[in-house]
């Protein structure tokens, strides 16, 4: 079908000890996700439930994907609109709350892009797109819960930035 698109992955969990699932104690939660043709990603739960803390967890993973599809969106937007952006770093920050019956579910994602642009008059119009890059991103339309944005953007200088 046209428009639709199917992503295949599989997930092998690598946390049997001997005992498999005898007790909550007796196993890792260790796993890898793999893709065809792709690096394998080492995964775990969070520390806070067991997991190691070595391994990215998959909360870990859904605030990333938020925060690149959103960046992703933003340099296309930026692309075809003349806007020249030279960096793009984002600290982005997700809050998970436990519920009574041991689950638990995301409140929110908060984003902090820091964008670099070539020049001062494109300051404005970036941080616009931001707007437009949420209301476009797959994994944003996703989630049930707000994706916040606390862009900021600066024109760059003629002297290098040390990162």
């Amino acid at each position: 079908m046209k428009g639709q698109h199917h992503y295949a992955l599989t997930v092998q969990w690598t946390g049997n000890k001997g005992q498999g699932t005898k007790t909550y104690t007796a196993y890792d939660r260790s796993h890898t996700i793999q893709v065809p043709n792709k690096a394998d990603i080492l995964g775990s739960s969070d520390p806070a439930f067991r997991g190691d803390p070595t391994r990215h967890n998959p909360e870990e993973l859904l605030v990333a994907s938020l925060s690149t599809c959103h960046m992703l969106w933003f340099l296309h937007l930026c692309a075809q609109n003349g806007i020249v952006v030279t960096d793009y770093v984002d600290n982005a920050m997700g809050i998970m709350v436990e519920t009574p019956d041991g689950g638990g579910h995301f409140t929110e994602v908060t984003l902090h892009p820091t964008v670099t642009v070539t020049e001062d008059a494109m300051i404005d119009r970036a941080n616009d797109l931001h707007a437009q890059a949420n209301k476009l991103c797959f994994i944003a339309n996703s989630c049930n819960f707000p994706v916040h944005h606390q862009p900021k953007c600066r024109a760059a200088t003629a002297e290098p930035s040390v990162n």
